[in-house]
């Protein structure tokens, strides 16, 4: 493909709009290989017209409406967010229930990746040492010891891969019983579960907060695989002065190293990942090239028997129909109904709508409103049946493609997907993105070929080529899907390599008090 051309993409026939595909965009004047021509100049990524539209007409992309002309705009202009009137969301009344649920068949055999297998028979992809904390306080003191740590005692134990603080800033000052209160203490309990951990967790406790150990694990309920979790209270009367604390630490982590040091690597299907996929810093490429591509590897991973969790309610809010009908049974549907108008009655409580959503970096790359941008992120999701819903602060307990429900916040996202489980991270951008966790490996995808170039030691995969015509979907899908097993194997993603660790952000819809 000439790359000087000017071009456009046009996602479906009944789309009125189309975006424009060259690198810097293009001038007024440009005129394109079938007639048309700019009437003013639009950036790359950004909407124009295909045909004069009047005041009031849909304007069409992805065969969706995604908004409504303010006023005239004539064939060749710049469609953004300016002149455009959003749409109204979709009522959660009569949608459709399951008229797309397409399930896959256990058609994909033979791909394994080199895991390591916990006792309640989840895998791991990496073997961290995990510190989980039942409130923020004790996070100085917990910060010390891990440099401690990983100075003194790591280097002893070669078959650890790190020590990760899960630190947070829930436990005190907060209304621990008020409703929505259990949505953080979930989400603690199960980050100390994820599988990336092993079958064991270390837990300090100052010794005076609301949320103490017995409530964060209850004895015997929640067991971190055949073993309780232990526990240090810095509070408790044997320390005398910091460095008692730190001693008590150190002790307990080495029991907890000698443990994790003794696991290997073994061959494990691939229906043992557990891939959560996430958007951040989307232009109107996500829908176009890395969001598609990670749909086709979300159909393959399911297809061979894994579980994906998407999530995300404010940029499938706009989808809801589509995902309705697409659910495995009605009461998937009712339960995606349900996480909808929890998130909208939580919206509205705080005074917003989910135009809130777009950020300045979507809108400056092409995405005109939260429809728009919506209808991007859906595709994600891929083609198979909805199997599953999970409410914020849930862990996963079966495989297949599941609806994580969760703030669109990458942050916030990631850190739900983790404690639902998840042990390999899909992040896709097209704006840029440093994003990074520390216990579990995140796989970076640009919607670019010129942010892949120009990040091309932060991004890990380039579906810009797709855009350029140098690869399909299907290709990159493949690609993607074959990344996924070798950084489950222990390949290196970039964020890796850099250590680029954005903090946990719990969601605590509860008041602070």
């Amino acid at each position: 493909m000439n790359q000087d051309l000017p071009r456009t993409i046009r996602m479906q026939a009944s789309d009125n709009v189309a975006i424009v595909a060259n690198d810097g965009g293009l001038p007024a004047g440009t005129v394109f290989p079938d007639g048309l021509t700019l009437v003013e100049g639009v950036p790359q990524g950004h909407k124009v017209a295909l045909v004069d539209l009047l005041e009031g007409d849909p304007v069409i992309r992805y065969g969706v409406t995604i908004g409504f002309a303010a006023g005239p705009i004539p064939r060749g202009s710049w469609v953004s967010e300016r002149v455009l009137r959003m749409p109204a969301a979709r009522s959660l009344d009569d949608l459709p229930i399951g008229t797309h649920a397409v399930t896959a068949a256990r058609d994909l055999e033979g791909y394994t990746f080199e895991g390591y297998r916990n006792k309640d028979g989840s895998v791991g992809t990496r073997n961290i040492m995990a510190i989980t904390s039942t409130v923020q306080c004790v996070s100085g003191v917990i910060d010390y010891a891990v440099k401690r740590i990983k100075e003194e005692l790591l280097p002893r134990y070669p078959n650890v891969e790190d020590i990760v603080a899960l630190e947070h800033v829930y436990g005190c000052g907060v209304a621990i019983d008020a409703p929505g209160a259990s949505i953080p203490i979930n989400t603690i309990r199960n980050l100390a579960r994820n599988p990336n951990f092993g079958d064991s967790v270390m837990v300090v406790s100052l010794g005076c907060e609301k949320l103490p150990p017995a409530r964060l694990f209850p004895a015997g309920a929640i067991p971190i695989g055949n073993a309780e979790p232990s526990v240090v209270t810095l509070q408790d009367q044997k320390h005398v002065g910091f460095m008692s604390m730190i001693d008590s630490l150190m002790a307990t982590a080495e029991q907890h190293l000698q443990e994790l040091n003794a696991r290997r690597r073994v061959t494990c299907p691939a229906s043992d990942l557990v891939v959560g996929v996430q958007c951040g810093g989307s232009d109107a490429f996500s829908g176009v090239t890395a969001n598609p591509a990670v749909g086709y590897a979300t159909d393959l991973i399911v297809r061979a028997g894994g579980a994906v969790m998407f999530s995300e309610v404010t940029e499938v809010r706009d989808g809801i129909d589509q995902l309705t009908a697409r659910a495995a049974t009605p009461e998937i549907a009712q339960a995606m109904v349900r996480e909808m108008q929890w998130y909208d009655d939580y919206l509205v409580r705080g005074g917003v709508d989910r135009s809130a959503n777009t950020t300045p970096g979507n809108k400056k790359g092409g995405l005109s409103n939260i429809v728009e941008k919506a209808m991007g992120s859906i595709v994600k999701s891929g083609t198979t049946a909805i199997t599953g819903v999970l409410s914020p602060g849930e862990k996963l307990q079966q495989k297949g493609l599941i609806y994580a429900a969760t703030p669109a916040s990458d942050f916030i996202c990631g850190t739900l997907q983790m404690a639902a489980g998840m042990n390999v991270h899909i992040f896709t951008t097209g704006r840029g993105t440093p994003y990074g966790l520390a216990a579990v490996p995140v796989i970076k995808v640009a919607t670019r070929t010129e942010l892949a170039n120009r990040w091309h030691d932060l991004m890990d995969v380039n579906a810009g080529r797709i855009a350029s015509g140098e690869a399909t979907i299907e290709d990159v899908g493949w690609e993607l899907f074959r990344l996924i097993l070798d950084v489950a194997s222990g390949r290196k993603t970039w964020a890796e390599h850099w250590k680029l660790h954005n903090a946990l952000a719990l969601f605590n819809p509860a008041p602070v008090t």
